[in-house]
């Protein structure tokens, strides 16, 4: 896999109306180092998660022009009319955009949305760094899978532009069947009983192995979501959707170490047990260059969970310490030397 730099990266944040969507987004604005950020707002029908909140936000780096909101409705059925003249928008924008943020509406299905990032006229300038789902802890540990469904029915009999008429646990379905990472959100709010419940209940709707990060108050450590690489157009044909055929945990909760570990000899065999450390250890991300051992070139590493993409970025400059260094991430407590040892065998 080749990742074009000149092309913006963008995270698409998908999740039911009241599930934190907003809030994520806020909280990414804020602590983005160095990032001149845009953002395209699809929400609508409630005060306090629509582009006004956003804009209220006084943050230099993602300044009132680089927030657009799209008010016709639904992205995902709109996606002709609306999505490219955003896009264009954006990226007219100077100085120019370095990260592209997508709050999608309540009901919208991702994949019609990620699907249009292989368009000629957006392929070569924008890539999906990744789909974010975010869940409602506590609607899930209750046994529902959105905090209100009555609001959602009436967001839909509002939006004349929905063309799908899912039940809303199809809606759910489709969003995380897409989702590289789920966001648990509201944790505060529950017990480890109610917590466990939660978690499981997501799981249960998981059509693939996809971390679950859990958040008291949509409050994530940007480095577990943002900078993943994934390029979701090239896969997302493989992700099935209905559509198809017809504790308290915030980021203060995380930790971060760097390993630096011997020239691999393999680099297949590196991912395998990057992989299976994630499964084993918990861990969130890893990511970093190494050394492989008689190659010219240096291998960069971007692992999401066990899902692990590596390719070689460029050739080792003269006199540069060829060296394999990685970055983990993960909860509070997760067993650095364990993980060093599995890394390094």
């Amino acid at each position: 896999m080749t990742i074009d730099v000149d092309r913006v990266p963008c995270t698409v944040v998908t999740g039911f109306l009241g599930a934190g969507k907003t809030t994520l987004i806020r909280h990414l604005m804020e602590k983005l180092p160095g990032k001149r950020v845009a953002i395209i707002v699809n929400e609508f029908g409630d005060v306090g998660i629509d582009g006004e909140v956003l804009k209220g936000c006084a943050i230099e780096s993602c300044p009132d022009e680089n927030i657009i909101e799209l008010a016709n409705g639904c992205i995902c059925c709109t996606v002709a009319d609306d999505f490219v003249p955003a896009i264009n928008q954006i990226l007219s924008l100077r100085p120019r955009v370095d990260y592209i943020l997508i709050e999608t509406s309540g009901l919208a299905l991702p994949k019609p949305l990620v699907q249009a990032f292989n368009w000629p006229a957006v392929k070569a300038r924008v890539t999906v760094d990744a789909v974010v789902a975010v869940v409602d802890g506590v609607a899930l540990a209750e046994g529902r899978v959105a905090s209100d469904h009555d609001a959602l029915e009436a967001q839909r009999q509002a939006d004349g532009s929905i063309d799908h008429d899912d039940p809303v646990e199809e809606v759910f379905d489709d969003q995380i069947a897409c989702a590289d990472l789920i966001v648990l959100t509201k944790t505060d709010l529950l017990d480890l009983g109610a917590l466990t419940r939660a978690k499981s209940r997501v799981a249960a709707h998981l059509p693939r192995a996809v971390k679950i990060v859990a958040s008291a108050h949509s409050s994530i450590d940007p480095g577990v979501l943002v900078g993943l690489e994934l390029a979701v157009e090239d896969d997302i044909e493989s992700r099935r959707t209905h559509h198809d055929d017809e504790l308290d945990h915030d980021h203060d909760d995380f930790e971060s170490f760097v390993l630096d570990l011997p020239a691999v000899a393999d680099a297949e065999d590196l991912a395998k047990r990057i992989a299976e450390t994630a499964e084993a250890k918990g861990v969130l991300r890893v990511k970093g260059f190494v050394n492989v051992a008689n190659k010219p070139m240096r291998l960069q590493v971007q692992a999401v969970g066990s899902r692990v993409n590596h390719y070689f970025d460029r050739v080792w400059a003269p006199g540069e310490t060829r060296q394999t260094r990685l970055v983990v991430i993960g909860e509070r407590g997760i067993d650095r030397s364990a993980i060093e040892r599995m890394l390094a065998a």
